[in-house]
């Protein structure tokens, strides 16, 4: 069952007002095909923060602890989420995401693998760069300017899509492409402030 349309109206009208969360460059975001969106991640919030204010349905990659919760493990499968295990290659979850990508879909992650403790941008993982590249879509950096303080201004910004098509003929590593998202992750939160 697919509750992804009644959990977004649910957590909109909880948190839109609650944190007056301001949306900007949302037009930018493709309408079609598949986009690897990635963002910093300052709060257990970020998830649905981001999947009510983007455009079009994002398949979430969680990790596989969140799946065996009671309340989670039947909520989040019907809000398009998946599970990975952290700290190991999960070869499973890797082709999951290929093909939801290859699929046209939009895949939400979180490249720092971790939420920040200081709120801070942090190193982001290879995993990032990874499906970016082999992923063959579009990468949007997206950054979450907090704090979560109630009646405190929150800002979800998306910035241009990332066009990788030069680091795949190049051949650049997982790194090093990782390190181009992070980048423009910074910018927006630097730019957005």
């Amino acid at each position: 069952m697919n509750l992804y349309p009644l959990g977004k109206f649910l957590v909109s009208t909880i948190f839109y007002p609650l944190y007056r969360v301001k949306v900007i460059g949302k037009e930018n975001f493709p309408k079609e095909g598949g986009v690897l969106l990635c963002a910093n991640h300052i709060d257990n919030f970020d998830p649905p923060v981001v999947g009510m204010t983007c455009p079009r349905t994002v398949r979430f990659m969680a990790k596989e602890e969140l799946f065996k919760l009671p309340i989670l493990k039947s909520v989040l499968p019907s809000v398009q989420a998946y599970p990975v295990k952290r700290g190991m290659s999960d070869r499973e979850a890797f082709r999951n995401t290929l093909k939801i990508l290859k699929g046209g879909e939009v895949v939400g992650l979180f490249p720092e693998g971790t939420r920040s403790t200081t709120g801070e941008l942090g190193k982001g993982l290879a995993g990032a760069g990874f499906f970016a590249l082999k992923g063959n879509a579009v990468v949007m950096p997206c950054a979450i300017i907090g704090p979560y303080k109630p009646f405190r201004r929150l800002k979800v910004v998306y910035g241009k899509p990332m066009d990788l098509s030069e680091q795949r003929e190049q051949r650049v590593s997982s790194e090093e492409v990782t390190a181009l998202i992070m980048d423009e992750i910074q910018k927006l939160i630097e730019t957005n402030k």
